[in-house]
């Protein structure tokens, strides 16, 4: 009776071990957890997201310790801890944050980098920012493709879904059908052949381009941080100017408001002011070019104070035409009379160095 009564106590203890055990190794697998190494290493990083506390890491791929902790250094950075098994690292060593799948996961990377392989980084040492390298954002990766996604119907993706769900269920359908969902949805993906194409050469063509003006995206891209970064610094005087600039543009449109269809007519008359301008401009450009010398001359003669001082050399009665034969005679004609009053025998009044006659 007792061994009828112990026999099936024993099978179910052993049964609890191996479900604990297998359960604890389940857990422990899905939660990367494990023991590392007994040497620790830091590292800084521009951007460490995602990376947590016991994700692996690797050198060539092997685990070789975990990650100890994942906290924020010099306010913008981040410094990883990570601890492995062995003693030394070189001196070189590039750091990297890698996909360990697509479920957003990730692990350390440890590669050898240039410099001189003899030298080596002991243990509790820090690999430097210029040494490591985050994660790709896989968001940039995807909004490039996202002309081909576009193309896909959510219809044909919720479809197939709803099969997998369905025969995995045991609701209903057959792998027959789930197959040949699977074959309609490639062959959309296939009928676009061009599109992929399309988008393969337009990604190669700007990745190209890019690579070309590498040190010119750079260039721009340090400029445009100094600029955002000084308008960020005198966001109050930015402020202020456009409030000010706002405040002159309504003043400005309260002044013009009024005189708009007077303006309006001078605007329209300025082409014709420039036409009649440009066929006359021999005239303009000389007189443009004997405007300095009269305006020099002028402002001798009034260098003495705000008045003029002339030198009187004669003066003349003239009446109609005088002696010139190059100017119209007036309406209401008058005699021609050029009556000499006074000549100053002056050396300075004489003209072509030639005494008055």
């Amino acid at each position: 009776m007792k061994n009828n009564f112990y026999s099936p106590l024993i099978k179910l203890i052993i049964f609890a071990v191996i479900t604990v055990i297998a359960t604890a190794t389940l857990g422990i697998t899905i939660a990367n957890s494990g023991a590392g190494g007994s040497n620790d290493f830091k590292a800084v990083f521009s951007d460490a997201s995602l990376l947590n506390q016991g994700d692996d890491v690797r050198i060539a791929g092997v685990r070789v310790g975990q990650v100890t902790s994942v906290e924020v250094y010099d306010h913008d950075k981040a410094m990883v801890g990570f601890s492995i098994n062995r003693d030394k690292l070189p001196d070189g060593v590039q750091a990297y944050i890698k996909f360990r799948n697509l479920t957003g996961l990730r692990y350390l990377a440890l590669e050898r980098g240039p410099g001189d392989n003899g030298a080596m980084l002991s243990k509790g040492s820090t690999i430097s920012i210029a040494n490591t390298h985050p994660s790709v954002n896989l968001t940039d990766l995807f909004n490039g493709f996202r002309p081909l996604f576009q193309q896909l119907t959510a219809e044909d993706v919720n479809k197939l879904s709803d099969e997998i769900i369905k025969v995995f269920q045991g609701e209903g359908g057959t792998i027959t059908d789930l197959v040949s969902d699977t074959a309609d949805l490639t062959n959309t993906i296939a009928d676009k052949d061009k599109v992929i194409g399309e988008l393969i050469t337009n990604l190669t063509t700007v990745l190209d381009n890019i690579n070309q003006h590498d040190d010119q995206l750079t260039s721009l891209l340090t400029t445009t941080e100094k600029f955002v970064t000084g308008l960020a610094a005198q966001r109050n005087s930015v402020g202020s100017a456009i409030t000010s600039v706002s405040n002159l543009t309504a003043v400005t449109n309260s002044i013009l408001t009024p005189v708009r269809p007077s303006l309006q007519g001078s605007i329209a008359s300025l082409d014709q002011l420039s036409q009649r301008i440009n066929e006359r401009r021999g005239e303009v450009e000389k007189t443009l070019t004997n405007l300095p010398i009269k305006a020099a001359k002028i402002g001798r003669a009034a260098t003495f104070g705000s008045w003029f001082q002339f030198y009187l050399c004669g003066i003349d009665l003239v009446a109609g035409n005088g002696k010139s034969t190059m100017l119209s005679q007036p309406l209401i004609p008058l005699p021609d009379i050029n009556y000499v009053l006074y000549t100053n025998v002056a050396t300075r009044c004489w003209a072509n160095d030639d005494p008055p006659s």
